[in-house]
């Protein structure tokens, strides 16, 4: 079990086959204050332990951060 606060970029990577994510949150889900970090910003250079192999259009969509970066 993981506890992530609100608001703290959170990302996952399964490292083996037939994995399952289940979460849960603490409100209603409310697609207008969704915001995201894109998995491959260079500005981040998160080094994930597997190639990325397939990810929702949703994710590959959030912008690229620059040097003006305050925080989603």
């Amino acid at each position: 079990m993981l506890y992530i606060p609100e608001g703290f970029a959170h990302g996952f990577q399964c490292l083996e086959d037939n994995c399952e994510l289940i979460y849960h949150h603490s409100e209603f889900y409310t697609p207008a204050a969704e915001a995201g970090l894109r998995y491959n910003d260079p500005l981040i250079k998160i080094e994930w332990p597997l190639a990325v192999t397939t990810i929702s259009p949703r994710d590959e969509s959030h912008p690229l951060l620059d040097e003006n970066f305050k925080g989603v």
